[in-house]
């Protein structure tokens, strides 16, 4: 027996024409009526809501204005198709056949996590996020075991140099080094009495990733600058996608390249490759540490770019896996 898919919704007065038509056509092509109603899921209402009704039987589509002709052809393809496919014995065909009789615990998992996918992405980014800020607020209340947990826990993630990081709760929000030239600011050296910071090979550089801070300077946060600017903008893109009912379109690749890799690139690597000292490239680009500003602006470039590029085509993906697991959802319920 053919599947007949009819994409409607409720008060769809062509759709009720049309389920009337395939009604009257029954004893001539049997078949097993399967409504979708398309208000069901935001991507289906973005794909079907100009032009429902939709009706889908295998690989065949019919799209308003469906006449009887129409109908009539679409479900005679359909069914010799289908008598062809099974008198050969084609093999995908059997599989299809027998998957889309089944609804599994992983096709729910699926399907739940299609649906959810967004808020999923956002907790992660609000945690991943989140817990680094946790850490100066504990330290700060005196609750140095779990704030020291989580220093540890994100110190194979990020370098915590402290003259890289945001402090809360103190005199300043951070502490450049004195090469960074940042006027109005007591620098990193200053303030922790830390020096000899401008060889990347010191073992000065260990106390100053070392370093939390105290209750004048304040606590470090447990991600660096850049880092915290990167996640930090993910999940605003990523909270405005969803406000936005998941409608904005990706943005382009080449701007991505643009906006976001080659600001963050050029101030990363020319400060990484500065403080080499390789006295054959100082001539090419001199020594330079990269200023608290820059490191969240490119930071935040880069966070905003990405999301902006990723999510679209992610929800992309995710609407094509929902359609299918909606339709085989009733598919299976109507063959109960």
């Amino acid at each position: 027996m053919l599947n007949v898919t009819l994409y409607t919704r409720m008060g769809c007065k062509l759709c009720d024409e049309v389920k009337t038509e395939l009604g009257e056509l029954q004893s001539q092509y049997p078949h097993r009526l399967v409504e979708v109603d398309i208000e069901s899921d935001a991507a289906l209402k973005a794909n079907f809501g100009l032009e429902i009704p939709v009706i889908e039987v295998g690989p065949y589509s019919l799209k308003a204005p469906i006449t009887r002709q129409k109908l009539q052809m679409t479900l005679g393809a359909a069914s010799d198709r289908k008598n062809q496919l099974e008198q050969i014995g084609d093999p995908e065909y059997l599989m299809r056949i027998k998957k889309g009789k089944k609804v599994t615990t992983g096709d729910r998992v699926s399907y739940w996590i299609a649906r959810r996918y967004l808020l999923l992405l956002n907790l992660f980014m609000l945690f991943y996020v989140g817990l680094p800020l946790l850490a100066p607020t504990l330290m700060k209340m005196g609750a140095t075991l779990p704030a020291k947990a989580i220093y540890r826990i994100y110190s194979p993630l990020c370098h915590q140099f402290g003259f890289r990081s945001f402090f809360l709760y103190g005199e300043q929000a951070f502490y450049p080094l004195a090469e960074a030239k940042v006027d109005g600011v007591k620098t990193f050296e200053q303030v922790t009495g830390i020096s000899k910071l401008d060889d990347p090979y010191s073992i000065t550089r260990f106390q100053a990733r070392n370093y939390i801070g105290d209750e004048t300077i304040g606590y470090k946060v447990a991600l660096c600058e850049r880092d915290v600017a990167i996640y930090l903008s993910m999940l605003i893109f990523g909270i405005i996608f969803g406000l936005s009912g998941r409608r904005i379109k990706s943005l382009h690749w080449v701007l991505w390249l643009l906006i976001g890799l080659g600001p963050i690139g050029l101030d990363g690597f020319s400060q990484l490759f500065s403080q080499f000292n390789w006295t054959w490239f100082a001539a090419v680009i001199p020594y330079r540490e990269s200023t608290p500003f820059l490191r969240a602006l490119t930071g935040a470039l880069f966070g905003l770019s990405t999301a902006w590029f990723a999510y679209p085509n992610i929800e992309e993906s995710m609407s094509e896996t929902r359609q299918y697991f909606v339709k085989k959802f009733a598919v299976h319920e109507a063959s109960q």
